[in-house]
């Protein structure tokens, strides 16, 4: 039955796709017309239809994936999707007898298709009509009373899984009884191997998973659940929901922030297998600065400076102290002539940039008088431009206009001169006389040049002058590891950045400003060269689809904001992401007891700044979907002493087989090699690795040569990911990482869904049995 109806589904598909394509036909059509509003039209029409035609050409696994038996409903209005809107059951739906006849079918899939009548074919998961597919329980049926889970790929249909919702009920269709079909969809679901990628869970979302993806976009919604309840992939069934729901509500773009660029890569193949794409960009914390892009760590100490709020106080020092700094020590500041120290010449005479950080004398002949500024006028002058909160490099102009008062007032020229017409003649003349000289304007770049984020923290590394902008917010250890830190970015501040760094760069952009630049001419569509349309339409006008991917690329803003791994944002990154949602709602997925960050009421108070005034909604997840209980039993002897009183989310299913304990006698890497080699017989998917921050490199020599299966990482890599086995090493040495290291080593036994193994070192006190003493009751 099922076999047919999606033979069915996909001879409509077949004729959709030639429809599309009759459509891009017709575009190409439209452009040789040749009027700019064809063109504009063909344009938009080609963009519509290849969007279209792409979704109906992508290769689904799973692309019908679900069905429901429905009651009789309490009315008889249909949706805009085809499917009756009642909720509940007709109140003669059921007969005296516990008899009843289903009034609708409905199959659920990625994408809604409807046939040439526009009748429902596939209902799309996100659609009013497929939420009982999701919410529907035993304890709140509603009309299902049959949910069944259909296993596809491609055209062919592999099984299907029943649940009966109404178990007591005895329901016919077309006059024979409903059969029921397999263990539970569910458990099927969990029990398959884990690859390199994550899998969407849009046959499998539960009740309480679903609250959150429907949950209206108005608000800020909150959501907190444990390992393995699902918070990312929620995450990111959400992020289409709500562009099925509201298209053009969130044409600004949907933002999805991860914690990590593994991650990243894990999640980024789901969303266009849920039928979206192009409209959600899923950016890694260190990759959300453009041009920048993290791949150095900070040890945990560094990470707490330079993540804490009392760096905004240091970096808005450092931008204003910047500007004294000696020209070979600013770097990364266009403009800044390497002759800043050299004798200028300006209307005849000696324009005197000398001294270290740029010019600290300026000398103009005017009216036959030679003006001076000297230092300590330019230092008054420089504090006066930097009154108020503008962003630096904004406030050269005001800058230059206080210099060229200065240089106006000693010149006498305004005390000689009562009629205001000529003094204001007079005057326009003499700023442009002094501002047109080719020696001021590099006086005025050594003086006072563009200063650039990467520069800023490249003078950072100078522990002195870091003392001096730190005075009073870090003490002198603090000074000392962060200047240590910052010089990695080398003299011109183009080394390695670290994910904290990139939240520094970010808040030295706002504070330093860019400068306005001018427009660039856009280029002319080849096409209309061809055609000799550029005769006709010499400066055309960007079409639709060219100005939404040019505003795409300089997106800095968005509609939506969806933060996976909350708890794990510094003060600093919860900034960052703020202002790439000041006008947007958001939605903020996390576990305290996962938290890596060590000042949790500081970031709180940045979360809550990000999010402003917006209403909030909050959601609890507390069911362990990827854990069976004898892991999750272990892990929570770490809970409790990472977060006393804590309740761990409950494991849905048990698979017999408990965690394995190893020592290290000898060498460590030999015993995690054979322990993973061991796991590799054993399971069928993904085995990670998990080892102490300072390991990683060590560890990927230990496992070379074991196959792609086989995923070694950092423990604050592994946030978010899953595999079918996971070998966790030195427990103490996760633990004594960092303050928050327990929190850590908790999330590390928690990234398994079917076998455990830790291998103990030397600083782990194992027992006879093997187990360490931070997993012992």
């Amino acid at each position: 039955m099922e076999q047919d109806h999606l033979d069915r589904v996909y001879r409509r598909l077949e004729e959709k796709i030639h429809e599309a394509e009759f459509l891009m036909h017709d575009a190409a059509q439209r452009g040789q017309v040749g009027t700019p509003g064809a063109l504009a039209e063909r344009d938009a029409q080609v963009f519509r239809a290849g969007i279209h035609l792409n979704r109906l050409n992508s290769e689904f696994e799973d692309f019908l994936f679900g069905r429901i038996d429905l009651l009789y409903g309490k009315d008889g209005e249909r949706g805009p999707d085809g499917a009756y809107t009642s909720i509940e059951p007709a109140d003669d739906a059921v007969r005296p007898d516990n008899t009843a006849e289903i009034g609708e079918t409905l199959h659920i899939g990625r994408i809604g298709v409807l046939d040439s009548d526009f009748a429902p074919l596939v209902i799309d998961w996100r659609a009013p009509a497929a939420a009982p597919f999701y919410r529907s329980t035993p304890k709140d049926p509603g009309r299902v009373v049959r949910r069944r889970v259909i296993r596809s790929r491609g055209r062919r249909v592999l099984g299907v899984e029943d649940d009966l919702m109404r178990p007591e009920l005895r329901a016919t269709l077309d006059g024979a009884e409903l059969p029921v079909i397999g263990d539970g969809a569910l458990m099927a679901a969990l029990g398959r191997a884990r690859s390199h990628t994550m899998r969407d869970i849009v046959s499998s979302i539960q009740a309480e998973q679903d609250l959150v993806i429907r949950a209206p976009a108005a608000s800020v919604a909150q959501v907190e659940g444990g390992p393995g309840t699902g918070k990312t992939a929620v995450a990111l069934h959400r992020a289409a929901y709500l562009l099925y729901q509201d298209r053009r509500r969130y044409a600004g773009g949907i933002l999805i922030v991860s914690p990590t660029p593994l991650l990243v890569s894990y999640t980024e193949g789901v969303l266009p297998s849920l039928g979206e794409e192009g409209q959600v960009a899923i950016r890694a914390l260190g990759s959300l600065v453009d041009g920048a892009e993290a791949t150095a760590y900070d040890e945990p100490e560094v990470a707490r400076i330079k993540g804490s709020s009392r760096m905004l106080k240091v970096l808005r020092k450092a931008a204003r102290g910047a500007l004294d700094v000696p020209s070979g020590a600013r770097t990364g500041a266009p403009g800044v002539p390497s002759g800043a120290g050299e004798q200028l010449t300006l209307g005849g005479e000696e324009a005197a940039a000398n001294g270290s950080g740029g010019a600290d004398r300026l000398r103009v002949v005017a009216f036959g008088r030679r003006l001076e500024l000297e230092a300590a006028e330019l230092h008054r002058i420089r504090q006066a431009a930097l009154g108020g909160t503008a962003p630096v490099n904004l406030l050269r102009p005001r800058a230059r206009r206080l210099v060229l008062d200065a240089l106006w007032a000693k010149s006498g020229a305004r005390n000689r001169y009562t009629d205001p017409e000529l003094a204001a003649e007079l005057r326009s003349g003499f700023d442009e006389d002094i501002t047109t000289e080719p020696a001021f304007v590099e006086f005025l770049d050594a003086w006072w040049p563009e200063l650039t984020p990467r520069g800023v923290l490249a003078a950072m590394a100078d522990e002195r002058r870091l003392g001096r902008w730190a005075r009073r917010v870090l003490n002198p250890r603090e000074v000392r590891r962060l200047a240590r830190s910052l010089g990695r970015l080398g003299t011109r501040g183009e080394g390695p950045l670290s994910v904290h760094d990139v939240a520094l760069l970010d808040e030295l952009q706002h504070i330093l400003g860019v400068p306005p630049r001018p427009r660039r001419r856009r280029e002319l569509d080849p096409l209309d060269q061809l055609t000799g349309l550029e005769e006709l339409m010499p400066q055309r006008e960007e079409s639709r689809r060219e100005r939404a991917e040019r505003l795409a690329e300089e997106r800095s803003e968005y509609a939506h904001v969806i933060v996976d791994e909350a708890q794990d944002l510094t003060p600093m990154q919860w900034r960052m992401v703020g202002r790439r949602g000041r006008h947007a709602t958001w939605t903020v997925v996390g576990d305290p007891a996962q938290s890596s960050w060590s000042d949790p009421d500081d970031a709180a108070a940045a979360r809550d700044e990000a999010l402003g005034t917006r209403p909030r909604r909050r959601f609890t997840l507390t069911v362990n979907y990827r854990n069976p209980a004898e892991i999750a039993e272990l892990a929570s002897k770490v809970l409790a002493l990472a977060m006393p009183g804590t309740t761990p989310p409950e494991a849905v299913r048990s698979t017999g087989l408990t965690p394995v304990f190893a020592v290290a006698d000898g060498d460590l890497g030999t015993a995690v090699r054979e322990e993973t080699a061991r796991l590799l017989e054993r399971v069928d998917g993904t085995v990670g690795v998990v080892v102490a921050m300072r390991r990683r490199e060590q560890a990927a020599r230990w496992l070379a040569g074991l196959g792609e299966r086989v995923v070694p990482l950092g423990s604050l890599e592994a946030k978010g990911l899953e595999y079918d086995a996971t070998v966790v090493v030195s427990p103490a040495e996760i633990a004594d990482e960092s303050p928050a290291g327990l929190r850590v080593l908790y999330v590390a036994l928690t990234r398994a869904t079917q076998q455990l193994t830790v291998v103990s070192g030397e600083r782990d006190e194992p027992d006879v049995a093997g187990v360490p003493d931070l997993l012992r009751d």
